[in-house]
């Protein structure tokens, strides 16, 4: 076999493009491809999200077997979906993977039922970030769990990125939990149709019990677009980086102006017009980062000059650039995939 002449970091490399599954598959092979298989540099970024069928007595096998001190970062994809349910992650398993993976900074869980858990004190420790797309979660699942012992409950607040996507039953009691969290500086919240606007306030700082930490807020659903504007009119110090998205992100951008530590501001997948942007950022002097992502753009038809009609896709209002470049004139901005309607009423 030609293979058998090649040396072991050039076979690496080649099984490097496999997929976990495939990976298993050519362990059978022979001892050596068991010996390399198992080697930690392919086992760095584990993504079983793509896995069908996948249960716990797999992830127990994988565990034993391969994962290791090599692993950084790991993505998963539960049960939720399934009709065979059932428990996917246990905390005997997850304190498996705390011992045997130290080093593991991302976790990544899709569909996953963690109402079984305490808290995400049993998470590994190591964590800096934590990804929760349409999963579920018990109501003290952020806080600490004070029945652990001091090194499994410091796992809560190591985490310094959460990102909480279409979590049904993440609500302002989870919300004020992630207060406590040491290190938490990003958040990214999408999709959530439980936390209010009085939830959204207490966590501004300054006070006890507040996100003070924050650097980077990201808001991407309507509600809490709307929403923005009572949270933020108070201002956010220490705020450096902004992300709206949504229907009606309007009314929130009246109270970035407030937002004195702000230093990047991105909108996507909104409509505005050109006199709120600029009402919006005649304060921000500091800003060094605009972005427009897939932005629709409505102004009235008497407003829009006939070459500004016909801009490119990717600067549809080049009168709104140039002011943009006046008023901050050392702020970068950027327009990716938007457009401009024209208000013919």
């Amino acid at each position: 076999m030609v293979l058998d002449f090649f040396p072991e970091n050039v076979l690496i490399d080649i099984l490097s493009y496999l997929n976990v599954r495939e990976l298993v598959r050519n362990s059978r092979v022979c001892r050596r491809w068991k010996h390399l298989v198992k080697d930690q540099r392919l086992w760095r970024a584990v993504d079983l999200s793509t896995w069908k069928g996948l249960t716990s007595r797999v992830l127990w096998v994988l565990l034993r077997q391969y994962l290791g001190h090599g692993l950084r970062c790991l993505r998963l994809r539960g049960l939720l979906l399934s009709v065979r349910r059932g428990a996917f992650l246990t905390e005997s398993w997850l304190q498996a993977l705390r011992s045997k993976c130290p080093r593991l900074r991302r976790l990544s869980l899709q569909f996953t039922d963690l109402r079984g858990l305490r808290s995400c004190s049993l998470l590994p420790s190591s964590l800096q970030v934590l990804e929760l797309r349409s999963c579920e979660v018990s109501p003290g699942f952020f806080s600490q769990d004070p029945e652990t012992d001091g090194k499994a409950a410091a796992s809560a607040v190591a985490i310094e990125t959460l990102v909480v996507d279409s979590v049904p039953s993440f609500s302002d009691q989870h919300l004020s939990s992630l207060c406590t969290w040491q290190q938490l500086s990003r958040l990214e919240l999408r999709d959530l149709s439980r936390v209010s606007v009085g939830g959204l306030m207490k966590c501004v700082p300054p006070g006890a019990q507040t996100l003070a930490r924050l650097t980077h807020l990201e808001l991407d659903t309507w509600r809490l677009a709307q929403m923005v504007a009572l949270g933020l009119g108070k201002g956010w110090p220490g705020l450096e980086t902004l992300s709206l998205g949504g229907n009606e992100v309007n009314p929130g951008l009246l109270s970035v102006s407030r937002l004195q530590d702000l230093r990047w501001l991105r909108l996507r997948a909104c409509r505005l017009n050109k006199e709120t942007v600029l009402r919006c950022c005649r304060s921000l002097k500091q800003l060094r980062r605009l972005e427009f992502v897939e932005v629709e753009f409505v102004e009235d038809e008497e407003d829009v000059r006939p070459d500004a009609a016909q801009g490119r896709d990717e600067d549809p209002v080049p009168e709104l650039r140039r002011t943009l470049r006046s008023l901050l004139p050392d702020c970068c901005v950027c327009f990716s995939s938007c457009r401009l309607t024209v208000n013919r009423d």
